[in-house]
């Protein structure tokens, strides 16, 4: 039997094993998000989003009432942008680490919103006071809670 044989069928494996491993570690999941054109905080949360290791396809649309009203966001907890990640919605100015923490724990949620425009939340920085705010969650039967205060 030649010795080389089921050494190049290991390292045939190891390689294939690296392949898919490679993809799984250097990206994570891409975030869709939706905006108006004119809106350049919704511009400075995709630049938040790649900061913190996520890749960001930003689309532009007039028609944000209705990508909201399809994605289900609950309209008390609107923002100006609306993303989708993981299978599930992220709307407004949520901060990456609340982000991360969705997608690792998985709750049975439809979405996480900082509804509204919060002062000092990402893309909403400034020279002003940041506000106090909630990151709600919500679910597919108007039910919300308390996702992460910040």
């Amino acid at each position: 039997m030649n010795p080389i044989r089921p050494l190049r069928t290991h390292l045939a494996g190891a390689a294939l094993a690296l392949c898919v491993a490679v993809p799984a570690l250097a990206g994570g999941d891409e975030v869709v998000m939706y905006k108006d054109p004119n809106c350049g905080c919704c511009g400075a949360w995709a630049d938040h989003m790649r900061e913190h290791g996520f890749s960001v396809k930003e689309i532009a649309t007039r028609e944000m009432g209705e990508v909201k009203r399809k994605a289900g966001v609950p309209q008390a907890l609107g923002s100006c942008h609306t993303a989708k990640v993981g299978g599930y919605i992220v709307e407004g100015h949520v901060p990456a680490a609340d982000v991360k923490r969705l997608l690792a724990e998985k709750p049975a949620v439809a979405g996480i919103s900082a509804p509204g425009m919060p002062l000092g939340s990402p893309g909403m920085e400034g020279p002003y006071p940041a506000d106090k705010y909630d990151v709600i969650s919500f679910d597919r039967k108007g039910g919300t809670k308390v996702f992460a205060s910040h």
